[in-house]
């Protein structure tokens, strides 16, 4: 009798200690794909292979993280395989504008809330560049000059068709009485090369993507498209410091324009799972590695997660289908 209430006792004992135990947090049991719906060289492409060296150096995560671009039809490539890989935790996808701009211009079937919303890692702004060798000081000059030409005789490069940076070349025709004739390539990086080569006359390149070239003297950087100064102070070329360079609100140029950097999962992914990805991300945000690419590409620091992300981007979806609706780039129904 005794023997029984003992081990009576100790099977309690284990059950009431297994029960208090904490499950294990759940982490990737294969490879991650890391989609990137842009080409090589652009600024998500650029991200993601940042983190992937961030999360191999600092042992951060068990699992590999393998990024994969996907940029077929303005990255709908990238967005249909994350949508139909519904529930599935081992894959995640960095997003830019195109997650607004690529369904509402080709009427392709997805939504961002085909997805689950992981993390805003930042903001990415935009820059008005034109070649070092041109004449033009800053965007009054060198919008008069636009204005004095013939329209279509100044050519503006940008990332794809009906995108952020042909949605952000029109709003500057509008707010300055001007017209480009627009010119796509496929990535931020081959848009930066032609402004470098006079292939273009101007581009609205994101920071990260014409840094290089500015740094070695090629280009010239005209005004930021958003509403304040980037902060960062430090000299980037011999003169000049990211803050140095006006708000185009400043140079008389009334547009803003920001472009979100951020992830997303598939639908029907266990809460466990977004949280292991938002843990992740805000280690990755702490090591110097990020911190340095944060400033080297002047980039706005706006972290959300959760509830807040979603809001920003719903309220983001709205102001693109407006941007979309005026520049007559909707597809039809």
């Amino acid at each position: 009798m005794k023997i029984q209430r003992l081990f009576s006792g100790a099977v309690l004992a284990l059950c009431a200690a297994t029960m208090a135990a904490p499950a294990a947090a759940w982490e990737p049991t294969k490879p991650v794909e890391f989609v990137i719906p842009a080409g090589t060289g652009g600024g998500a492409d650029q991200m993601a292979r940042l983190i992937q060296g961030i999360v191999a150096k600092h042992n951060l995560m068990k699992q590999a993280l393998i990024p994969v671009n996907k940029s077929g039809g303005a990255g709908a490539e990238g967005f249909l395989e994350v949508k139909a890989a519904k529930g599935d935790p081992h894959k995640i996808i960095i997003t830019l504008s195109n997650l607004f701009t690529t369904p509402m211009a080709t009427g392709v079937p997805f939504n961002w809330k085909d997805m689950t919303p992981v993390a805003m890692l930042s903001l990415d702004n935009f820059v008005l560049w034109v070649n070092a060798e041109d004449p033009y000081k800053n965007a009054k000059e060198f919008l008069e000059a636009v204005k004095k030409a013939p329209p279509n005789t100044f050519k503006m490069g940008g990332t794809g068709a009906k995108q952020e940076d042909q949605i952000l070349t029109v709003a500057v025709e509008k707010a300055a009485g001007v017209k480009f004739t627009y010119i796509p390539f496929k990535g931020g990086g081959a848009v930066a090369t032609q402004l470098v080569g006079k292939h273009v006359n101007a581009t609205v390149n994101n920071p990260i993507e014409a840094v290089a070239h500015w740094r070695a003297g090629k280009l010239r950087a005209l005004c930021v498209f958003d509403d304040e100064r980037m902060p960062y102070k430090t000299k980037v070329t011999d003169t000049q410091s990211w803050y140095d360079i006006p708000t185009c609100k400043e140079a008389g140029v009334p547009t803003e324009y920001v472009m979100l950097r951020g992830i997303f999962m598939p639908a029907g992914v266990p809460p466990e799972a977004v949280n292991f990805y938002v843990d992740l991300f805000n280690k990755v945000r702490a090591t110097p590695e990020w911190k340095k690419f944060m400033e080297d590409g002047a980039f706005n620091q706006t972290f959300l997660t959760g509830k807040p992300y979603a809001d920003w981007v719903g309220k983001a979806e709205s102001l693109h289908r407006d941007l979309m609706k005026e520049a007559g780039f909707l597809a039809k129904p």
